[in-house]
């Protein structure tokens, strides 16, 4: 297994893993499948020098992802890094969340990130407890801020320091 920058061929399969995790209304707010169309620009506003995004594969295979994405876009805000982690349904429960969050934290310090920041839903408990369990912390909640399925769900701002003074 192993995990490198992920490049334009990869698009379609991290959409394909993206788009997986729609139907369960645990992982995203998107209610619809995206295109690799859509995708594009958000694929090239990442970089490994600063707003990576990784694939974890396995023979070639992509397994899963995780992308580190501007929190907000004033300059200011650049110490500050959302993590998102996708792992392929067919994969899960097998540690590669763990594999890419440990490497996220270890890299974010020599890319000039000082925080990490992840929003979740509070009800994808494993996501909740795979953050928690590498010490972040509830550093906001937004209740009832988007609606599933006719259920309005409440979103946790889990937060981390990880470099700087």
């Amino acid at each position: 297994m192993r995990i490198r920058d992920a490049s334009p061929a990869d698009l379609p399969e991290i959409v394909a893993i993206y788009n997986s995790t729609i139907p369960s209304r645990m992982v995203t707010a998107d209610l619809e499948p995206v295109s690799v169309e859509s995708r594009r620009d958000w694929f090239a506003a990442h970089s490994p020098e600063h707003w990576p995004l990784w694939v974890i594969e396995q023979d070639g295979q992509p397994l899963g992802w995780l992308s580190f994405s501007k929190f907000h876009p004033r300059a200011a805000y650049a110490i500050t890094a959302e993590l998102s982690i996708y792992i392929d349904q067919r994969h899960r429960r097998r540690g590669l969340g763990k594999v890419l969050l440990e490497r996220a934290l270890a890299h974010a310090p020599q890319i000039g990130v000082a925080n990490l920041i992840a929003l979740i839903f509070t009800h994808n408990q494993p996501s909740v407890a795979l953050f928690a369990s590498h010490g972040f912390a509830e550093w906001g909640n937004l209740p009832r801020v988007c609606k599933l399925d006719g259920i309005e769900r409440d979103v946790v701002i889990l937060g981390r320091r990880v470099g700087g003074d």
